[in-house]
């Protein structure tokens, strides 16, 4: 039997389109990448999605809403998508030399966050200690000192939000200036619990032999002094990159390379062709909205097709 429909991209946009599209009798398939799961695989808890009022592993719950997804009749296939065509339809989509073909396609390949690239960085992700999420996890550091990396509207937006619930923020950015909106940064400048490190970057985070944040090495990069600064949490707010690649000249993208879609819906530039997740989602980057998405791609695939 054909594929109605081709989702691109898995975490919970993607098995919630997967889910919604089964349940549809579109015999979807669901093509997850050679990482799946999505960003939610590197999140130790999760205490914020609904249904799990004592908290989720990430990658647990990835992993039920896969086994969903597949007991609702999702075919999965755990390759990377090499390339695609939406100049007709069927659309094609292709793992390697091998073309799939759906005369609807839903992404969802996500958008993963910038990071530092700093050893004791990409060791203290894996305990939840560095996190690039305010809203999904800064109320695990109730109370405690953190520190916010950037100076975007992002982190002053973390930072700003960071501030209701820990003891003291300190926003580190590498220029003399912050790039935040004047809003943003007036709303930022008189936060109590808020203090600044311009022209200034990390150079380490302490100490991934513990398990856990003790302290921040920061550099002003003028002077080149280097201080540590005592913390038991740091979030990384330098931005996030969407996973839009193989999908350039083909969909509309914004000047940030995320997937533009008609507002209110998930549909893209090219007729037939959906986009859920983060991959479309600039603002929240949540789960439950990325979920969300997901149901309202299937939806939206179903009801385009059943016109045509």
């Amino acid at each position: 039997m054909s594929h109605e429909v081709v989702i691109i991209g898995s975490g919970p946009a993607g098995y919630t389109a997967g889910i919604y599209a089964a349940r549809a009798n579109m015999n979807p398939l669901l093509i997850e990448g050679e990482q799946w799961g999505g960003q939610l695989m590197f999140t130790t808890d999760v205490f914020n999605y609904p249904g799990f009022p004592e908290g989720v592993d990430g990658p647990k719950m990835m992993e039920l809403f896969r086994e969903q997804a597949q007991k609702q009749g999702t075919e999965i296939l755990t390759e990377f998508v090499t390339k695609v065509d939406f100049s007709t339809r069927p659309f094609g989509v292709y793992v390697g030399e091998k073309r799939y073909d759906a005369p609807s396609i839903i992404v969802a390949t996500g958008a993963t966050a910038k990071w530092l690239d700093l050893p004791s960085e990409t060791e203290l992700r894996k305990v939840g200690a560095v996190s690039a999420c305010a809203t999904c996890d800064g109320p695990l550091f109730r109370g405690k000192d953190v520190v916010v990396v950037g100076g975007g509207d992002t982190a002053m937006e973390e930072a700003t939000y960071l501030a209701k619930i820990v003891k003291s923020v300190v926003v580190v950015h590498r220029r003399d200036a912050l790039r935040a909106s004047k809003v943003m940064q007036d709303r930022a400048f008189k936060t109590p619990n808020l203090s600044f490190l311009l022209e200034s970057c990390v150079r380490d985070i302490q100490d991934p032999s513990k398990q856990e944040v003790t302290g921040v090495v920061v550099e002003n990069l003028k002077s080149h002094d280097q201080k540590l600064v005592p913390a038991q949490g740091v979030f990384v707010a330098i931005g996030h990159k969407p996973a839009t690649e193989i999908f350039e000249g083909k969909l509309e993208l914004n000047p940030q390379g995320y997937i533009v879609v008609k507002p209110g819906t998930t549909a893209t530039s090219v007729p037939g062709v959906f986009a859920a997740g983060d991959v479309q989602d600039p603002t929240y980057r949540q789960a439950v909205t990325a979920a969300g998405t997901g149901c309202m791609a299937a939806l939206e695939a179903e009801r385009w097709l059943a016109a045509q």
